[in-house]
């Protein structure tokens, strides 16, 4: 039947950035339809997704897959074989929730799946226990690995009965490509252990990076910005009414989306910048009325010091003051008894004169 999608869904599609590894990077100018695939024939489940003929997700889901939830709307997971992390982000909480389940669903039968196929290599690589001592099953070949039967000799053919007539021959093959398988395996194994491990600690890392929410909301607002671009344009378009139509819708919800998020973030970081600014101001406050209360302190010790030597100089000057009233006083009297004295000797000069 070949692979057919079994669920679909839209949202915008992110992937970590391979030289940081810490920040996001939009791979999708707008929401596209993310959709999960099933191989019938490889027996395998895929995640993929178009942006217009390009293949922006192109993942299989194995068992040591995990996708993780970072935020209401938000969600990643690490493909170790991409060498990368993809990261959705959805227009509600409830596609997201969806999504995850069929994540865990596919997940597990990608388990179930693998581990049928290991028993089923398993049989094919050891020989049947119901043959006769004499028969020897054909050896592992690689189209048999793949789950190809076209190579494997059936019972009672000639060649079954040559390999009969040499089974010493064919032993060696046998147990050269089971322990080559086996070590193909291990080293598989262990080459995805240690991508796993990288990539959960670049997950880990990513997730703790503080500036993958401010590169978010920059990426939103640009994406706002686009999709108001393109529905104006899309509104100058004529013809394919109903298709222009759905997408306008599409993207006005989106918008609205878009600018309610950044709606509440903006009030947040409102918020939070009063609250500093108010926090600095009182800070400012403090800091200037405890250097005023200082400079106060000062001043006052200083005009206390002033005060008690002017009390002093004050009184010191009265006294001078005093000592020079006196001073003044007994000159005053010893100049009154002198003009006295100089007025008698007129009086004397002027009668004697007269006398003359």
């Amino acid at each position: 039947m070949g692979e057919q999608p079994i669920f679909s869904t839209r949202a915008h599609v992110f992937q970590i950035d391979p030289s940081t590894k810490k920040n996001w990077v939009p791979t999708s100018k707008h929401a596209v339809t993310v959709s999960y695939f099933f191989d019938s024939t490889r027996n395998v489940y895929r995640i993929i997704s178009l942006d217009g003929s390009k293949a922006i997700i192109n993942s299989t889901i194995t068992p040591n897959m995990t996708f993780t939830k970072t935020s209401q709307k938000f969600g990643q997971w690490a493909d170790s074989r991409a060498n990368t992390v993809y990261g959705l982000g959805f227009s509600s909480e409830s596609h997201l929730a969806k999504f995850a389940e069929k994540f865990a669903e596919f997940k597990e039968a990608a388990r179930l799946a693998k581990e049928k196929s290991q028993e089923k290599m398993e049989l094919t690589s050891t020989p049947s226990q119901e043959s006769a001592p004499g028969d020897l099953q054909s050896p592992l070949t690689s189209e048999s690995i793949n789950g190809t039967d076209e190579n494997r000799v059936p019972p009672g053919t000639p060649q079954h009965t040559e390999a009969r007539a040499e089974p010493s021959q064919n032993a060696l093959p046998l147990s050269h490509s089971s322990s080559s398988i086996s070590k193909h395996w291990e080293a598989e194994l262990a080459a995805l252990k240690g991508n796993n491990a990288k990539l959960t600690a670049a997950l880990l890392e990513s997730t703790a990076n503080v500036k993958q929410w401010k590169q978010q909301l920059a990426a939103y607002q640009e994406e706002a910005e686009r999709l108001h671009k393109r529905v104006t344009e899309l509104e100058c378009v004529s013809g394919q009414a109903t298709v222009i139509k759905s997408q306008k819708t599409e993207l006005n919800r989106t918008i609205e989306e878009l600018e309610m998020a950044l709606k509440a973030k903006e009030v947040e970081l409102e918020s939070l910048k009063l609250e500093v600014e108010n926090a600095d101001e009182l800070r400012f406050q403090k800091d200037t009325l405890t250097h005023r209360l200082k400079d106060t302190e000062s001043k006052n010790q200083t005009l206390e010091a002033q005060l008690s030597d002017l009390q002093q100089r004050l009184k010191s000057t009265q006294l001078e003051r005093e000592a020079y009233q006196k001073s003044l006083r007994s000159l005053l009297e010893l100049l009154d008894s002198k003009i006295f004295e100089l007025t008698e000797l007129r009086d004397t000069l002027a009668k004697l004169i007269e006398g003359s």
